[in-house]
């Protein structure tokens, strides 16, 4: 037996109304045609549900029997069709990425896009250039949904990540420097060195390319703050300074007049896509899951 929810909707208006004129009205159909489905519905039950006279209509037994199942049924069915639209319009909705710089590392973006995009072909992947003064990349203020990252990030627990690369930590100096000679350079040789810092709102990650940890207690001498590649390429050429760079990054400040090398006694630094703990939404889920799968293979 196939009951549709259109004869069930007709059979609720009825019931409610007691009246088909009425209830013809609200359903914008005519009388009759009310009538016709209200008698197919009544032939597929195999009992009449309503008796009809010239004041209206009254509920048979059968028929009271199956209005509160018809209500329950409805309501299932608008909400279906209203977890339906909510499904299509995420589907359809922009994801924000947040970034400081491009993470052209071997395609990484490029996979990832196209994995998400297999699972929501209909989403919009806004891409967000953030300064480097929010080392969330938009993250901490919401003004991104995910965001490539360097860690560590402040608060960790505020987050999730995927660690997309780990890469050694060169040092970035300018031609003539007394280290251009060295094939690598132990960090113990850089310490007394002015160098470069992310303003000081990078926090954590300030600290980090200054390698801190590292310095056995001993302050760093700051040359100069860099919030941009172009800053950061403008103050090694200048001599303003030395600083640490990611191996993955060297291509972005290793032009004209810079050199750099691997430094060892640092730990490798780790870019990650990362987004909020408590954000669950399907798209941010759907991102994160194409960036692991993108770098396992």
């Amino acid at each position: 037996m196939d009951v549709h929810g259109r004869e069930l909707r007709y059979f609720v208006t009825v019931a409610d109304e007691l009246h088909f004129t009425r209830a013809a009205e609200l359903l914008y159909v005519s009388q009759p045609a009310l009538s016709k489905q209200i008698r197919v519905l009544e032939r597929q039950l195999g009992a009449p549900l309503f008796e009809r006279d010239r004041q209206g209509a009254r509920l048979t037994p059968v028929g009271a029997e199956l209005l509160p199942h018809a209500r329950r049924v409805l309501a299932e069915w608008d909400a279906a069709q209203r977890a339906v639209e909510a499904a299509k319009v995420r589907q359809r909705a922009t994801l924000v990425v947040g970034m400081s710089h491009s993470p052209a590392r071997g395609g990484l973006r490029p996979a990832i896009r196209s994995r998400f995009t297999e699972a929501y072909p209909e989403a919009e992947v806004q891409m967000r250039q953030v300064a480097w003064e929010d080392p969330t990349a938009g993250l901490a203020d919401g003004s991104s949904d995910i965001a490539f990252v360097w860690l560590p990030l402040a608060d960790p627990e505020r987050y999730r990540w995927v660690v997309l690369a780990t890469e050694a930590r060169h040092v970035a100096f300018p031609e003539g420097h007394r280290l251009a000679a060295h094939e690598r350079v132990a960090f113990a040789d850089l310490v007394d060195e002015p160098f470069l810092a992310l303003p000081r709102t990078a926090g954590e990650l300030r600290d980090y390319w200054l390698a801190s940890d590292e310095r056995g207690g001993r302050p760093p001498r700051i040359g100069a703050e860099i919030a941009s590649v172009d800053e950061t390429y403008e103050a090694l050429v200048d001599g303003r300074g030395v600083c640490l760079v990611a191996a993955g990054n060297v291509p972005l400040v290793a032009r004209g007049g810079v050199l750099t090398r691997p430094v060892d006694g640092v730990a490798p630094s780790r870019f990650a896509l990362a987004w909020r703990a408590e954000d669950r939404r399907p798209l941010v889920g759907a991102y994160a899951e194409a960036a692991r799968l993108a770098v396992v293979g």
